[in-house]
């Protein structure tokens, strides 16, 4: 394969993947509606067509005039774009849906690829735009890819875990960093055991390339790091790429409760451990960054920029009312 299409593009994931795929020889075009600023402005490896993905004649016009070879679908949130996507670029060598680790429907340690169940989807929630209906969404472009694959379709799925580092406008990780950054105390709920898998999105690039060359059509590959932390073990890691020293001070939900704050205001905090399979993945070829190169990357990057977090989690003085708490004990 020589040519891609990535729907999307220029923010996160798009944006690494794009880059992935020059360094590995591909003639790029991205395709968005230019409502974010475009970091490829002015590279004339990379082409640009406008427009809305959600219209199907969009897609239709960038299947005749880019003929791509790969398609990269960054930004399908609803079934209906993976099942008219699909169909659009039927005659392309390559379409890869990034759906996501939400998709999945029950609770295990790790969750597995055709072993684990999906979410249901209903009618309703397959046109809605709530959070709590994106896992149920995802689940059903996974569903999608597997009817396209059934057509002979060379359709596949990634599904990533929890993605951070260089230019994550989510801002999660940047929410702990900031924390270990400023403060030599840092609040973690519960007793800091807590795994939430995350997947550096420099691996979640090469992992999309890699099932676009070496994937089996309907099928659908997990993505994460291959050594995972605690979060606690994530806030000391962060500290040693800050060079510094901080205090991990665990609360539960009762001291929290003396800040009015719940376990759960906590970014990347989830009660039962989220895990997902990446042997899979790992058999197609892929490698996933060492875990101290990938935070040391992330910890430079948000040292770089402007981002904090600050409008997601819990606020420092709400945590300093836990502490006082916990220090009378």
């Amino acid at each position: 394969m020589d040519t891609a299409l990535v729907i999307g593009g220029t923010r996160f994931i798009g944006r690494h993947l794009v880059d992935d795929l020059l360094e590995h020889g591909y003639d790029v075009t991205i395709l968005n509606r230019g409502n974010h600023e475009n970091p490829f402005e002015g590279d004339d490896r990379v082409e640009r067509v406008e427009g809305d993905r959600t219209n199907d004649s969009v897609l239709e016009t960038a299947a005749s005039t880019v003929d791509p070879d790969a398609v990269f679908d960054c930004v399908a949130y609803y079934p209906k774009d993976v099942h008219a996507a699909t169909g659009i670029f039927a005659d392309c060598e390559a379409y890869v849906y990034i759906s996501s680790g939400a998709a999945y429907g029950s609770e295990e340690i790790p969750k597995r690829e055709g072993v684990t169940p999906l979410e249901p989807c209903t009618s309703e929630q397959a046109v809605d735009d709530a959070y709590e209906t994106y896992g149920n969404r995802k689940a059903a472009g996974d569903r999608a890819v597997v009817a396209a694959a059934d057509e002979g379709i060379r359709a596949m799925s990634v599904r990533p875990c929890i993605v951070y580092g260089p230019h994550d406008y989510t801002e999660r990780l940047d929410w702990w960093i900031d924390r270990v950054n400023r403060f030599d105390r840092v609040v973690v709920p519960g007793d800091g055991t807590n795994v939430w898998h995350r997947a550096y999105v420099e691996d979640v690039a090469s992992a999309l390339r890699i099932v676009a060359e070496a994937g089996t059509a309907g099928e659908a590959y997990n993505v994460g790091d291959r050594r995972l932390v605690t979060l606690a073990e994530m806030i000391d890691l962060i500290a040693e790429k800050l060079a510094t020293d901080v205090e991990v001070v665990t609360a539960g939900a009762r001291e929290l409760a003396a800040g009015d704050i719940a376990p759960e205001d906590y970014l990347l905090y989830r009660e039962y451990p989220h895990v997902l399979s990446t042997a899979k993945l790992a058999a197609l070829g892929w490698e996933s960054t060492p875990l101290e190169e990938a935070m040391e990357r992330a910890v430079d990057s948000h040292l770089e920029s402007d981002r904090d977090g600050s409008e997601h989690g819990p606020d420092r003085e709400a945590e300093e009312r836990v502490l006082g708490i916990l220090d009378t004990f």
